[in-house]
């Protein structure tokens, strides 16, 4: 096969639950595990830390990895979902796997995944712990896909574990509450393994403390703790919680790593060139302004709207898109009424319809056009804005993947 192939045969032939939906999901780690052993537990071969959260664990990734990066470490990222390209996942210093390396790892252990009818992310799992065990990574910072304690990146014993924000989302996997939430995240929780959470919530704390209790896992609460004026080049005023929380996790790290402070300055400061982060308040354009963000849920997308409040422009244009198990009443009415809607479907069978959305969006008096794709909306956005415009594009990571 050669790597478009490839990419077909994951994306299709076995469950994925970013096109998916929950059907999609293993609630066990059997399989990890199975497949970990019939790699040589190639996860016990590198350092790691493990992140987790509703909203925040992919730029505190990304954060952590360009510190150590500057630290003249070799570093492994693994992070999910990819905007453009699936190699975005699977990355060492900033240099995506090599589409020679998805070819030969699927080609060499297909038989292996056929038998034992993995899913798209236990194999994208098991490629990446493969591939920083093979390449000898100094360090690798692995984010969780979903939840915590029973995604298929909860096999490694990292040196510490970083918790983000802790928000509504996936709640009919997660549970209904924020403290059913917080538990399934404190899953990465480990024995005798320091763990950071970046953000204090009066409804998790509690969660966190006694699961850190039971393991005998130092627990250090950044927001409490740790206050900062270092800036990132991931630009939106929720990056500061983040920023507490990678800096935490760092002062454990220094245990086992040289990290000064220009290496903690410069790597805030480089994280996109290091790393090459898509997606987070990305400025595309700058005259009307044009700003994208992968923010998905009620409690990223607050932050958001919150955002934009303090952006300066004549019109507001919102292109939006949704997947079906958003609960729209939860998320409509952070937005303003007083901007140009704009409601699209992405490209994936998870797509809400357009005109479905359109419909319930007026119920809360946001008051826009329905299109046949995310690109003919956001074109007519553009076409529409003046120079001293704003325009957003977001809503779900699939509407962000179309136009970036």
């Amino acid at each position: 096969m050669n790597y478009s192939e490839t990419l077909h045969w994951l994306f299709n032939q076995l469950p994925m639950y970013q096109m998916q939906g929950a059907s999609a999901l293993k609630h066990k780690l059997d399989n990890i595990l199975n497949l970990s052993a019939h790699l040589g537990n190639p996860h016990t071969k590198f350092k790691s830390v493990h992140v987790a959260g509703t909203n925040g664990k992919g730029s505190s990734s990304h954060m952590l990895a360009s510190i150590l990066q500057e630290a003249g470490y070799k570093v492994g990222l693994y992070t999910s979902p990819h905007l453009k390209d699936f190699r975005e996942r699977i990355k060492i210093n900033g240099i995506s796997i090599s589409e020679e390396e998805v070819i030969r790892f699927v080609e060499n252990h297909k038989s292996f995944f056929e038998v034992n009818q993995l899913s798209f992310f236990e194999m994208t799992v098991g490629m990446a712990f493969d591939y920083f065990a093979n390449q000898e990574v100094d360090v690798a910072i692995i984010e969780v896909g979903l939840g915590g304690r029973l995604d298929s990146t909860n096999i490694i014993t990292p040196l510490v574990s970083l918790i983000t924000n802790i928000g509504f989302d996936h709640m009919d996997i997660l549970g209904d509450t924020l403290e059913k939430i917080a538990a399934e995240k404190a899953g990465i929780i480990k024995p005798n393994v320091p763990v950071v959470v970046s953000e204090y919530q009066r409804e998790t704390e509690p969660v966190f403390k006694r699961i850190a209790n039971e393991n005998n896992a130092p627990i250090i609460i950044a927001s409490e703790t740790l206050t900062t004026g270092l800036k990132s080049d991931l630009k939106g005023v929720y990056q500061e919680m983040n920023i507490k929380g990678v800096l935490a996790t760092v002062n454990v790290l220094k245990k086992s790593f040289l990290i000064n402070d220009s290496s903690i300055k410069n790597g805030l400061l480089n994280v996109v060139n290091n790393t090459g982060l898509l997606g987070r308040w990305q400025i595309l354009n700058e005259s009307p302004k044009v700003v994208c963000d992968t923010a998905h849920n009620k409690d990223g997308l607050s932050i958001i709207t919150n955002q934009l409040k303090k952006e300066n422009y004549n019109t507001l244009h919102l292109v939006l898109g949704f997947v079906k198990d958003k609960k729209l009443e939860g998320i409509l009415p952070l937005f303003p009424v007083e901007a140009t809607y704009y409601f699209a479907c992405p490209n994936v069978p998870r797509g809400l319809d357009a005109e479905y959305l359109k419909n319930v969006a007026e119920n809360f008096n946001l008051i826009g056009k329905s299109f046949s794709s995310v690109e003919l909306a956001y074109n007519t956005a553009f076409q529409s804005a003046k120079k001293n415009d704003f325009i957003y594009v977001g809503g779900s990571t699939f509407v962000v993947a179309e136009i970036i």
